[in-house]
């Protein structure tokens, strides 16, 4: 067995660990967790200093990431990303896909899988999936068939195709560029091309043939007919009937048909126990149909509030022309880490926000108003409006509507975004400029021909993506300058001695595709990639194909919805639990490995 790593490198690995734990936790920010794993290295290798081949390590050094190739390149392909979006560039596609299921779906299955892996070699696969929920879930809705037995293949799909280049995701670029560091050579745009194709090919035929007969039929609230329930609080008035009696008095009054979940007295929280004794001020939590919730309030003499608007003349819960809608938190939305009290958003599209629903929790919302909960990636709000007011909501840029029934954003600065946005890649893949230059360059080029606005680049950048890859690429330095990636490259050759190179390679993108299931993926790719390069140098094998397997197993997002931020918005929509993303997800992980275990031994010369 290696012999253990100084006291440097043995507090370097206990901080991955407990940075790869911190990063699961829901309760912290992963921004949060980020920068405190950032500060205890920084202050650390401050007051506890450190040699590197003789020389003092600076932890100033430990800083780069904020001005890291890998990360302008991730932020520069965000935005143009978002110039797409705002342009309604995708937008032709969607058309195309909506024709062609109205005559084939079994086809326009396959067609959709493949379009949307093709195009998540080259954009980020967040605004694809955006472009193609709303079509799938109209789809479902005018067919009658589940919207479950779409949307997590189409999810699937954009993640294998985003393998095929090195900006098809964030996880690729920061392989690459934590990879060019350690003294490798520069991985062009299609350099690994063919294996992710062959492999996504092969998962994409398992998306579209057996995917959809082993996921269970799920409802998803927008396929629900039955009369629909709302979460609202009823306001007790001043000497109005309510004020000074007991809750059974009221339950009396309404023939004891009013469900209520609990009493907030200020910011006390009181158990709705008959003799509750009311007062002005009290909030009755009800959920019920709109025709009850204003039977109660009326009957009373209690204001009825959804979220923190009164309903009322103005803003009716029911009119000839009100309709449901629901909005599901996307990454760049102006709702992402906000408040809707925060994003004033029922003032800005005079609107009633109903309720909220947190894919795969309960929320417990009477804890706190609902306005003032944190909003995620994947939440979804039910909103009512007038029918105006909802084509509006679709017609945004902004906010993604889990209905299809209007048409997408489409602007005649289109064909220019996407013409932008094929030049950075292609600009990229003939090695004219890196891809960070190309990138930057572009999204100046938008922002001049104003297809993009300065506050839509601000809507696009997540400070949870820069700070994961900040700190990730500091735990990296550090594991790498205190021998502590040494250390479990040896741990893993010894563990695994007496199997050949391609079985190491195989175990080794295994153990990444694991962990990127439960931690972050980048957090993942970036300590994984040094550990890759030492081991091949123990080898004495070119470290192309172990980079390559921590890359691909990093990118095996699928058995969990947290594994990956598109996972939760297919789950919102889709109505999934977290046992189909494993039923689904699972299989197709073995797939994936074991193509690759095959095919990476024999392309770079391992068997």
């Amino acid at each position: 067995m290696p012999a253990l790593p100084d006291g440097h490198g043995i507090a370097v690995l206990l901080l991955i660990v407990i940075a790869l734990f911190i990063f699961t936790r829901e309760e912290i920010p992963l921004e949060t967790s980020s920068l405190l794993v950032l500060v205890v290295l920084t202050v650390g290798f401050a007051l506890f200093p450190y040699r590197y081949n003789g020389e003092l390590v600076d932890p100033v050094d430990l800083f780069h990431g904020f001005g890291h190739e890998a990360l302008i390149a991730v932020c520069a392909l965000m935005v143009a990303g978002q110039g797409l979006v705002r342009t309604g560039a995708l937008e032709p596609i969607g058309r195309l896909l909506a024709r062609f299921w109205a005559v084939s779906p079994m086809f326009s299955l396959l067609l959709t899988l493949v379009l949307g892996a093709l195009l998540s070699a080259f954009i980020n696969n967040v605004p694809i999936v955006v472009l193609l929920l709303p079509i799938l879930v109209s789809v479902a809705l005018r067919t009658g068939k589940p919207a479950s037995g779409m949307l997590m293949p189409m999810g699937f799909a954009t993640l294998v195709g985003g393998m095929g280049t090195t900006i098809g995701t964030s996880t690729n670029l920061l392989v690459i560029a934590v990879a060019a560091d350690l003294g490798m050579r520069h991985f062009q745009v299609f350099d690994f091309f063919l294996p992710a194709a062959i492999a996504a090919s092969v998962a994409i035929l398992y998306l579209w043939l057996v995917a959809p007969r082993i996921l269970p039929v799920r409802e998803a609230s927008l396929d629900d007919r039955s009369p629909r329930q709302f979460t609202a609080q009823l306001h007790i008035e001043e000497d109005g009937f309510s004020d000074g009696r007991k809750l059974s008095e009221l339950q009396e009054k309404v023939g004891n048909k009013m469900g209520i979940s609990a009493i907030r007295r200020g910011d006390t929280l009181i158990m709705p126990l008959p003799d509750a004794m009311l007062r002005a001020g009290d909030r009755l939590r009800i959920c019920d149909t709109p025709e009850n919730l204003t039977e109660f309030s009326s009957a009373l003499d209690a204001a009825l509030f959804a979220g923190e608007v009164r309903v009322d003349d103005e803003n009716p819960l029911r009119a000839d022309d009100q309709q449901i809608a629901e909005i599901v938190v996307t990454q760049g939305s102006l709702l992402e880490g906000s408040t809707l009290a925060h994003a004033r958003l029922a003032e800005r599209y005079h609107m009633l926000i109903l309720a909220l629903h947190r894919p795969g929790t309960t929320l417990q919302t009477l804890s706190a108003d609902l306005g003032d909960i944190r909003l995620k990636i994947g939440d979804v709000l039910l909103v009512q409006g007038s029918q105006e007011q909802i084509v509006s909501l679709k017609q945004s840029v902004e906010l993604l509507v889990l209905d299809a029934t209007s048409d997408l954003p489409h602007t005649r600065l289109a064909p220019l975004a996407l013409t932008i946005m094929a030049a950075i890649v292609v600009v990229a893949a003939l090695g004219l400029v890196p891809i960070a230059i190309s990138a930057v360059a572009g999204v100046l080029l938008m922002i001049l021909t104003r297809c993009l606005r300065w506050q839509d680049v601000v809507q696009a950048l997540s400070t949870p993506v820069i700070m994961i890859v900040v700190a990730s690429l500091a735990l990296g330095m550090a594991l790498l300058k205190t021998g502590g990636a040494n250390y479990l490259a040896e741990l893993y050759v010894a563990l695994a001695a007496g199997t050949s190179p391609p079985v190491m390679l195989s175990g080794l993108m295994l153990i990444m595709a694991i962990l990127t299931n439960i931690v972050s993926n980048n957090a993942a790719a970036v300590i994984g990639t040094p550990i890759a390069f030492s081991i091949s140098q123990q080898l004495g094998l070119s470290p192309e194909p172990f980079v390559l397997a921590v890359l691909f197993g990093a990118n095996m997002s699928y058995a969990t919805p947290m594994a990956y931020k598109t996972n939760l918005l297919v789950m919102s929509a889709g109505g999934y639990r977290f046992s189909d993303f494993m039923r689904v997800g699972i299989p197709l992980t073995i797939i994936v490995w074991l193509v690759l275990s095959w095919l990476l031994p024999r392309l770079y010369g391992l068997a």
